[in-house]
């Protein structure tokens, strides 16, 4: 299946040059750079605890007349894939699901429940699963893995069920969070956390960190890392960042994370900055409700946002379900603000890339909102990934359902998934 996509793919590609001649053409990137302190294990709800081209011209010798001779950029390839996608394909790449989700027996609590028995290999029902609902990407978590060999094959199967690469995905922050480093069958490199990384203020430590994650996340064939964490320590009493943060200092933090960030990259691994617009300074936990920070928009600038400043396409920012009553004047979740992800976010911090929710299966959102409605506020927000909403396939129809009927422009579904072509081009993904 994913050879067919690939010669077709190719074919809309060398369809797009020919419409224009030049001599260069935008170079990929080739160097491309939730589990709590406490009560949860997961950001994921692993818990119920949970360039472009030159512009060349030719100047004929006897007329006057500039012809212009762009190449296309990789970009305008993209549009010719994104013009050729159904809309349940468009749909689908807006999604990051958990493995157990394309499981038809579970119900939705089994598959958020991290004590519940895992899929462990690739069924035909969940290869059907998979074509019928063309998921973006999938994300794995600890029920989900017994060993390397398991882990390797399940990860292959996958990939050769979906026509477009997958992201696949795992929570690998180092310390506490650690799908592989953790689990007893992998023999892989231990961190006691990023605090304590980040306690030698010196980015080359979070830098090697990113690397040899990176390095063996790309062995077993991710290629997302939910991580770095983002957040700047600064409540003593936050019951679910804490250690996973690399410092409560904002410009220390920030060093670090980009640092872990490009090792990460280094071993061609996406890594998502989170949690947006910061976590740090709640005194609640998201799992289980709505977390908020009462800081204004002029507090969070000289803190909480450090981290995100100068982030590029190659990045990702992970939205976290937290309210900023002084900046929104109510307790509306950032996954669901337009100020927060367009006006901050994407105007004044400048992040291009994709945004990515927090799981939408956590009790911040389940607690107000069923998996369609949720899908829908999102996506209106200007979110372009939906992370393991609680009922998938209720979320994708309801998506569906919104396009069909105007509620959500086929147009703002376009927006997302060129930005995850692209970001699937930039690593790799597509060729």
């Amino acid at each position: 299946m994913k050879k067919i996509w690939f010669i077709t793919v190719a074919i809309i590609v060398m369809v797009s040059l020919l419409s224009g001649c030049s001599s260069t053409v935008s170079d990929s990137i080739t160097d491309p750079v939730s589990e709590t302190n406490g009560q949860s294990e997961s950001y994921l709800q692993e818990t119920n605890d949970p360039d472009v081209g030159k512009t060349d011209t030719i100047i004929q010798p006897e007329e006057t007349e500039v012809v212009s001779t762009d190449i296309p950029p990789v970009e305008d390839g993209i549009e010719a894939i994104l013009q050729q996608m159904t809309i349940r394909e468009k749909i689908g790449q807006l999604f990051i699901i958990r493995a157990d989700s394309m499981d038809i027996s579970q119900t939705s609590e089994q598959v958020n429940d991290s004590s519940e028995a895992g899929v462990i290999a690739l069924s035909e029902v969940m290869a059907d699963m998979i074509r019928e609902y063309p998921v973006g990407g999938i994300v794995m978590f600890g029920k989900n893995i017994v060993d390397s060999e398991q882990l390797t094959s399940f990860v292959e199967s996958l990939q050769s069920t979906s026509n477009i690469p997958l992201f696949m995905a795992i929570d690998e922050e180092g310390g506490l969070v650690a799908r592989l480093a953790n689990h007893s069958a992998f023999d892989l490199p231990k961190y006691a956390s990023a605090a304590a990384v980040g306690a030698s203020e010196d980015s080359s430590d979070a830098l090697a960190m990113g690397t040899a994650i990176g390095a063996y996340l790309d062995e077993y064939g991710f290629n997302m890392d939910f991580a770095p964490v983002a957040d700047v320590n600064t409540n003593p009493t936050n019951p679910v960042i804490g250690s996973r943060a690399f410092s409560s200092n904002a410009v220390v933090a920030a060093e670090m994370a980009r640092a872990m960030a490009e090792g990460l990259k280094q071993q061609n691994i996406i890594p998502v900055f989170k949690h947006f617009p910061g976590h740090g300074d709640t005194a609640e936990d998201s799992h289980s409700g709505i977390a908020i920070s009462y800081k204004t928009k002029d507090e969070m600038a000289s803190c909480e946002w450090i981290p995100y400043e100068s982030l590029t396409d190659g990045d990702c920012v992970m939205i976290g379900h937290i309210a900023t009553p002084n900046i929104t004047g109510d307790l509306t979740p950032a996954t669901m603000s337009d100020e927060i992800i367009n006006d901050i976010l994407r105007q004044q911090l400048g992040f291009d890339g994709v945004v990515i929710t927090d799981s939408l299966a956590m009790g911040a959102i389940t607690n107000e909102y069923n998996s369609g409605q949720a899908a829908i506020e999102v996506i209106k927000a200007g979110c372009d990934i939906l992370l393991g909403p609680e009922d998938f396939r209720e979320a994708f129809e309801a998506v569906l359902d919104a396009v069909e009927n105007g509620v959500i422009s086929e147009e703002r579904i376009n927006e997302s998934v060129y930005r995850i072509l692209l970001l699937k081009e930039k690593y790799g993904l597509l060729n």
